[in-house]
């Protein structure tokens, strides 16, 4: 399991939080990791003395000795030294501590991975539910901010280019679609991946005979864990999945980062980050704002979403049990987890404090003197000329506004062969920014009700 020791980020007292949550490292932290380990060895114990494999006695007194406190560190990271990992001295000072006769009957039928695949599905449920809070705290925070801006006109750009008019309640609604759909997913992946890991040495039980499946289903309960059809010893497309998806939430909450940045630039400055004393200061320019949330957030995406790839090439396990992979995953599950855990939490403070400027947007819908409206008096146009006729004629009457400094609108009010089909008043309807947003609001009513469904059938 993953310690994170001195010389990261994740140790440093003053970057620690730039880049995970204490509550996350709290998880992966060297002493849940052996608490949870133990906690399975004791989970284990329990259920053999309840099926009588095992002395009930024996049971109690493993419980009573496997306790974290009581495990000498400097010992335990000697033997991981040397077995390559920690359970094999840990199962030995739990032997010692329980004494005998009763320590002959710690890690009964188990092996190694069992012990420590259990823990860590214990700990990425922990995890998950970490995330599933900070993902529904996102998704309120986002269905208030498209509710409140659901009419709130402002530029729709692509390739970062005046596009269309659009609402600021519409742009929201996109990233809360994604979010959604993660909700979904990570709903379905907990069945896939929160299971019990116990087989013994190759998955089989020989150990144990016929008792085998018992013992596992009994474990599977005690730790409130799913059962799985077969040992997944050299299976790892859960663990490999839940990266993958931890990359995909980076991805949304890196798109949101992205547009806020953009919009947040002194040219365009049609939101702000969250202010307070000394936020985004610079050392030397006493003016300077920086968004340094949407930083935090756009920096470990990156980092993340290689672990995913990493994560992918981990999970091919050679025959029973592999050579390799598996430890590597000690490095990237936790970290995947740490990165993540920073960004929901950097996404839901930026979006909950997040300052939205109307008057910029409109201010910024009017910059191109009304060229951001030449589709919508090209369809006004297009029924009596034709569609590609209607374009070439908005495109020349375009190009004649920017050349002599006239609106769209009075370029074409100036233009016989348009006013010979739609009057100069129609024009100026037509070439109205805030007429043209589509349906806009009715999308933006979709999403916010599939916030409301998708909550309903997740209770």
């Amino acid at each position: 399991m993953l310690s994170f020791e001195p010389g990261t980020v994740f140790s440093s007292r003053h970057l620690a939080d730039i880049f995970s949550t204490a509550p996350m490292r709290t998880i992966f932290g060297e002493r849940n990791s052996l608490e949870s380990m133990l906690l399975v060895e004791v989970a284990l114990a329990k259920v053999q003395g309840q099926l009588g494999l095992i002395p009930a006695e024996a049971a109690a007194a493993i419980a009573s000795a496997a306790r974290a406190e009581l495990i000498d560190l400097d010992e335990l990271a000697a033997g991981t030294l040397r077995a390559g990992l920690p359970v094999v001295n840990l199962v030995e000072q739990l032997i010692r501590l329980t004494g005998k006769p009763h320590g002959e009957f710690v890690h009964w039928g188990a092996t190694s991975q069992d012990i420590m695949d259990t823990a860590l599905v214990m700990q990425m449920r922990d995890a998950l539910e970490l995330i599933h809070r900070d993902l529904e705290r996102l998704i309120s925070t986002l269905a208030d901010l498209a509710r409140t801006h659901r009419d709130t006109p402002m530029v729709g750009r692509t390739k970062l280019q005046h596009a269309i008019p659009i609402t600021f309640g519409f742009k929201v609604s996109v990233w809360l679609s994604g979010l959604l759909r993660h909700r979904q997913r990570l709903a379905e992946l907990k069945p896939r991946v929160l299971q019990v890991q116990f087989g013994g040495a190759v998955g089989t039980f020989a150990s144990l005979g016929d008792d085998g499946d018992s013992v596992r289903a009994a474990l599977a309960s005690e730790l409130g864990l799913g059962e799985p059809l077969v040992a997944w010893h050299a299976a790892r497309d859960g663990l490999a999945e839940t990266v993958c998806l931890l990359g995909l939430i980076s991805a949304t909450l890196s798109k949101i980062a992205t547009d806020v940045v953009l919009m947040a630039q002194t040219e365009v400055g049609e939101v702000l980050e969250p202010g307070g004393q000394g936020h985004g200061a610079s050392s030397t320019m006493p003016h300077k704002r920086n968004p340094i949330i949407c930083e935090q957030i756009l920096s470990t995406g990156p980092s993340l979403r290689r672990l995913a790839s990493a994560m992918l090439d981990a999970s091919v396990h050679d025959h029973e049990r592999a050579t390799g992979p598996w430890q590597a995953e000690w490095l990237l599950l936790p970290e995947a987890f740490a990165l993540v855990s920073r960004a929901m939490d950097n996404a839901v403070r930026l979006c909950s404090g997040l300052v939205v400027r109307p008057d910029a947007m409109q201010a910024n819908l009017g910059r191109t003197q009304g060229l951001i409206a030449a589709e919508a008096v090209m369809m006004a146009l297009a029924p009596h000329v034709g569609r590609h006729h209607a374009h070439e004629m908005v495109s020349a009457a375009c190009t004649h506004a920017i050349a002599s400094g006239l609106t769209l609108a009075q370029s074409l009010s100036r233009d016989p062969a348009v006013t010979a089909h739609i009057a100069p008043h129609e024009i100026e309807a037509a070439a109205d920014p805030a007429r043209y947003i589509g349906l806009s609001g009715r999308e933006v009513d979709r999403v916010l009700a599939a916030v409301q469904g998708d909550a309903i059938d997740a209770e």
